[in-house]
């Protein structure tokens, strides 16, 4: 293939942002127009702007499409570009508005040959790049815990999200659907399937539809244990708590390692006082550990390279299942078997 992939963005929202200044760092890739119901918002981008995805598609012959819209316009631009001969596309979570409309979409994109992945961006983060390494490398040796603090800070009060995504307040789904999904995908990412799943959720902010707090427990078949404890009126140290989003610790027999809100990553052996320095602080371009960007990069990497993404469509159908297994244990009250 002569000259850089070709990239279309639909959706000019807030973390629209994120993804437009992550495709013009990437090498092997150019931005090349970006479509938006408000064609001022897509001007915004800088790039040939559009509010008809067909014409876009048409004029620009995109190699990639990412879509950055919200799910219940997941599926319907899916089948557009599929049938329109995109055979790229990366879409945002949540991703489409239910389990059966995502298999849908994930079982027509593979019979027509599309690479369709799911932008799943925390798994990409570096501080679980890092710990996965650590595991690879069984410097912990019998892992037995994870545990992950989320402590966002920003769940308070009325006014809570309005400024920057006020859809928050109105899911009937929220803190696991739209938020805990990415750690269901860490968990995976690192461990494996789980085995088992025990949930307990809340709702602290009235003026919220959905779970705002809560905690859920996967169990592994080697008996380890990974738990998620999230409360978004909590905050934790960080000069910015959507850097990491909040802290975590990973423990084993030989050692363990902890994440802090300033995304340094350090190791402690098993009953020493020192710590080594896995990942000092820095400054991140982008978001959350530059994430976004590294995540885009792999697809640009793998199309190029023939190859199969990390967080296809059908891969990322076991996330919405544990999702779903997660709702159940909690309104049953009960751990749920998988």
């Amino acid at each position: 293939m002569s000259g850089p992939l070709k990239v279309c963005c639909i959706g000019a929202g807030y973390f629209g942002l994120f993804h437009r200044d992550a495709w013009t760092r990437i090498n092997g890739a150019e931005l090349v127009a970006c479509c938006d119901n408000d064609i001022e918002q897509a001007r915004k981008a800088q790039v040939p702007a559009y509010d008809d995805v067909d014409a876009m598609v048409r004029e620009t012959s995109p190699d990639i499409v990412d879509i950055i819209t919200p799910p219940d316009t997941h599926f319907g631009l899916i089948e557009k570009l599929i049938h329109a001969g995109v055979k790229t596309i990366i879409c945002q979570k949540p991703f489409c508005v239910s389990g059966a409309q995502a298999r849908q979409a994930a079982e027509l994109a593979q019979q027509s040959g599309v690479r369709l992945i799911v932008h799943e961006n925390f798994r990409f983060q570096p501080w679980f790049r890092a710990m996965k390494t650590v595991l690879h490398d069984g410097r912990l040796g019998e892992v037995q815990n994870f545990t992950f603090r989320l402590r966002t800070g920003d769940g308070q009060g009325p006014d809570a999200y309005l400024e920057r995504q006020p859809y928050f307040q109105t899911m009937e789904r929220f803190l696991i659907h739209e938020t805990a999904i990415h750690y269901i995908d860490v968990f995976r990412f690192l461990f494996g399937e789980p085995t088992s799943i025990y949930a307990d959720l809340r709702k602290l902010n009235p003026a919220l539809a959905g779970e705002d707090a809560g905690h859920f427990i996967f169990g592994f078949e080697n008996g380890m244990r990974a738990v998620f404890d999230g409360n978004r009126h909590l905050d934790h140290a960080s000069h910015n708590t959507r850097l990491t989003f909040g802290e975590a610790l990973l423990e084993g027999t030989k050692g363990c390692v902890r994440l802090s809100g300033d995304g340094s990553l350090v190791l402690r052996s098993f009953g020493a006082m020192e710590e080594t320095m896995l990942l000092k602080p820095q400054i991140w371009t982008g978001f959350a550990g530059n994430s976004v960007h590294a995540l885009q990069s792999h697809v640009v990497e793998c199309v190029l390279r023939g190859e199969t993404p990390e967080n296809t469509a059908r891969e990322y159908q076991a996330n919405l299942e544990l999702e779903e297994a997660i709702y159940r244990s909690d309104e049953s009250g009960m751990r749920i078997k998988l």
